[in-house]
């Protein structure tokens, strides 16, 4: 089976798809896709109308969603189970993936990242207002995520889920900023969750390499 993913070096989503991938030990060609860029491949935007990263291409079969591929991915390859058996846990794996989505992922990375750390980087204007509003909604989520976090190595069981694939790269570039570290500390569950993932290879391989 060939596999290729088509993603954004630096975005987040695409993380979690090679992450997913790596833990999975699945073999896969990386194709770089700049969403960003002014000309965007035809052949591409024929795969993802809706001009986002990542996509996946499992032989002719094609994905975009972050979501679906990594389910995709636990469910059509080898290797560790990346969802829990029992229902109560395969439902809270869902709601820590969609709570990631819906209410993390704009202020930890578009707006605390992003503006503290990547477009500076880059030296690109930045706006502190963002970054404000960012470093005030992100409490409200921390705090959510750690209430619900078991308390272990992992979010939802003993056993690494896509709960902890998804929420991972979100947390590694909040965390890179000081100020979402600094918050990051104040929630002990979502914190000592993190350092265990911090130190897992697949994390450390994937990680991309910023400016």
């Amino acid at each position: 089976m060939t596999v290729k993913l088509h993603g954004y070096r630096y975005s987040v989503y695409s993380w979690i798809a090679r992450l997913a991938l790596h833990e999975k030990g699945v073999h896969y060609e990386w194709v770089e896709v700049n969403p960003f860029h002014d000309e965007v491949s035809p052949d591409y935007l024929a795969m993802h109308p809706f001009r986002r990263v990542p996509t996946l291409v499992s032989d002719s079969f094609v994905l975009f969603e972050t979501g679906a591929i990594i389910r995709y991915i636990d469910e059509a390859f080898a290797g560790p189970r990346l969802q829990p058996v029992e229902p109560w846990e395969r439902a809270r794996v869902s709601q820590i993936i969609s709570i990631v989505d819906s209410y993390a992922y704009w202020p930890l990375v578009r707006q605390v990242f992003s503006h503290g750390v990547f477009r500076p980087r880059l030296g690109r204007l930045t706006d502190q207002s963002e970054y404000q509003r960012g470093l005030e909604a992100a409490p409200g989520v921390l705090r959510a995520l750690d209430q619900l976090a078991s308390g272990g190595s992992f979010l939802v069981s003993e056993a690494l889920s896509l709960a902890d694939i998804h929420l991972a790269p979100m947390i590694a570039y909040f965390a890179s900023d000081h100020g979402g570290y600094a918050l990051l500390q104040r929630h002990h569950r979502l914190c000592s969750w993190w350092s265990a993932m911090a130190q897992r290879k697949s994390v450390a391989e994937t990680r991309p390499k910023l400016p």
